[in-house]
């Protein structure tokens, strides 16, 4: 059984909106001691990634035995086929260093983390100025296919109904702005 030990920061954003750039400004703060929870796939690693920084890549049949085993705080199968989970033991090994956990992940997953941590977390929804926008960072990220893209942005329009179940919505119009924002509401919350 697992048991919260320490504080969260959840960040949950449609892909393309943000988050991710704005989970790295915060963890560059070293005054807000914050600890990446690297989540574990069983995608394919792509150009740049590497294993144990960027996601615990997983075989399918790897993911199944942890997920068997109970080795997941949460998962879920984010695209046909496409798994990603949060790993107790990656949780705990981030409170052993007496850090905050900061989670990058998407709404589904979010919102399940919302609800074991509770008042313990923090939850973030990034938000992209537009469904137009979104499809345009994807296009210029240059990391997928055209229809990989549509399934992103058909999936960001179910996922943008889900902000208002978050603590507070990032709206990434302005990205400086964003990353200000987001030191502030970490901040407060930290100092609770």
């Amino acid at each position: 059984m697992f048991s919260s030990q320490g504080k969260v920061i959840i960040f949950s954003a449609p892909s393309g909106a943000g988050k991710t750039t704005l989970v790295r400004h915060l963890l560059g703060i070293e005054s807000l001691a914050l600890s990446f929870s690297i989540s574990a796939t069983s995608r394919s690693i792509r150009g740049g990634e590497v294993d144990g920084k960027d996601y615990y890549f997983l075989s399918d049949i790897e993911f199944e035995k942890k997920i068997q085993l109970g080795a997941f705080l949460e998962w879920e199968e984010v695209y046909a086929g496409t798994k990603y989970g949060t790993l107790i033991s990656e949780v705990e090994r981030i409170w052993k260093n007496n850090k905050t956990v900061i989670f990058d992940v998407d709404v589904v997953g979010g919102l399940r983390l919302k609800s074991i941590f509770q008042d313990s977390a923090l939850c973030l929804f990034v938000q992209p100025p537009s469904v137009d926008a979104l499809h345009q960072r994807l296009v210029a990220r240059s990391t997928e296919s055209e229809e990989k893209i549509q399934q992103r942005v058909a999936k960001a329009e179910k996922e943008m109904a889900f902000a208002n179940q978050f603590d507070a919505i990032l709206v990434n119009t302005d990205l400086d702005i964003a990353k200000k924002e987001a030191v502030i509401l970490v901040s407060d919350f930290l100092k609770k």
